[in-house]
């Protein structure tokens, strides 16, 4: 449990989960996703960014002020008995860590989450950010992008698949 009158900060990577960018490291894409707490896919994050890492090493990779070494040590025994991440070897004292999840799969299913609360529909999100200032004009046209990159490739597919 996080010291009384401790808070999470807000300015930690989560953002970073819904960033393009890949593991570098082999994870199981078809494990079951578990349901993962803030902390939790705080710990992932420092995972995927450093493929492999012993709990002292996850610690530091939180902004100040840092939960407890014991936070994060329960935390990441929990995800392993959650098959989120797995020990793959012992360096002294330390037991080192992977992640087992892969980024993009856990970013899907948490985005899930997270239009569950919209209905299932974007647009009341999309709405919602908007009016938080959180999403701008330049946001919206590159969306637009990624949607037509999307369609022509889905397109493409269809039309290889018909011949």
């Amino acid at each position: 449990m996080p010291r009384p009158g401790w808070q999470w900060s807000t300015n930690f990577p989560l953002h970073l989960l819904l960033s393009n960018s890949s593991i570098s490291h082999e994870v199981v894409d078809n494990v079951a996703q578990p349901k993962l707490s803030k902390l939790e896919l705080q710990i992932l994050e420092a995972l995927w960014a450093h493929g492999k890492a012993s709990i002292r090493e996850i610690q530091e990779a939180f902004p100040e002020p840092r939960p407890a070494y014991t936070t994060i040590q329960t935390t990441v025994y929990r995800l392993e008995g959650k098959n989120a991440l797995r020990r793959v070897r012992k360096i002294g004292n330390a037991d080192i860590f992977e992640p087992l999840v892969a980024r993009d799969t856990t970013r899907h299913r948490l985005l899930d989450e997270i239009l569950s609360f919209f209905g299932g529909k974007a647009q009341p999100m999309m709405a919602q950010l908007a009016e938080a200032g959180k999403l701008t004009i330049e946001d919206v046209r590159e969306l637009e992008k990624t949607i037509k990159r999307l369609d022509s490739q889905q397109k493409a597919e269809r039309k290889r698949e018909s011949k």
